[in-house]
């Protein structure tokens, strides 16, 4: 089981939610992306679920969130 981190702040969109989407094919069997970013990434959740990921988001701060990817047993 790995860790995967990845921190998008300060990247202008689409940049963000085109970087998470290309670190989902390393994302293997009880493995976690874990992405730090500056807003909840809304257009994103539709995308996990038909990739067929489970995702948690927690807001840590006014503009720090931290999201988590895990793929659907």
């Amino acid at each position: 089981m790995a860790t995967i981190q990845l921190d998008v702040r300060g990247l202008q969109p689409p940049e963000p939610l085109l970087r998470i989407l290309s670190k989902l094919p390393e994302i293997g069997p009880g493995d976690t992306l874990e992405v730090t970013h500056f807003r909840e990434p809304f257009p994103l959740y539709p995308k996990l679920e038909q990739a067929g990921f489970a995702y948690e988001i927690e807001k840590r701060g006014e503009e720090l969130y931290r999201l988590s990817i895990r793929r659907r047993r």
